[in-house]
């Protein structure tokens, strides 16, 4: 599989271990150039909103969302960038520990591209990264080439 010369994905999450976890799992997978990190929805909202001191931050080719944030949940950063005319093309991996169908349902009514539960064994989550790799590679393809980052 052909990867772009810069992926950027801003991970959107508050537990440490998932956050390093993620970023082993890029790294094999071979999927991300730059990755970013918000580590509540408020400083992910700052970020993609380009304020409070992350005026100069890429715009992110994907994001992968936690639910259960600090401050602002991820439900919240959701409609948020999903009601934005210009965030609203960023695909949103919705990624986390929850398995409930009602978050799913509320996820895709919010218009999340995808919905994954991490996986307990955090040996699994290299699979669900090469999962996400393949979806957002999938968006890639079809979208016309101006929508291209």
């Amino acid at each position: 599989m052909d990867h772009p010369e810069h992926v950027v994905i801003l991970l959107v999450e508050d537990n440490e271990g998932d956050i390093v976890i993620a970023e082993y799992a890029m790294r094999q997978a071979k999927l991300v150039n730059r990755m970013m990190i918000a580590r509540d929805g408020d400083e992910a909202l700052d970020v993609l909103f380009k304020r409070n001191g992350f005026e100069d931050a890429a715009t992110p080719d994907l994001i992968l969302l936690d639910l259960n944030l600090p401050k602002t949940d991820g439900f919240e950063v959701l409609e948020t960038i999903k009601s934005d005319k210009i965030l609203l093309r960023i695909p949103v991996v919705v990624l986390t520990s929850s398995s409930a169908d009602i978050d799913r349902i509320k996820s895709y009514d919010l218009h999340a591209n995808c919905f994954v539960s991490k996986p307990v064994r955090s040996s699994d989550f290299v699979h669900v990264i090469q999962e996400i790799e393949a979806f957002w590679f999938s968006i890639v393809k079809l979208a016309p080439k101006s929508d291209r980052h």
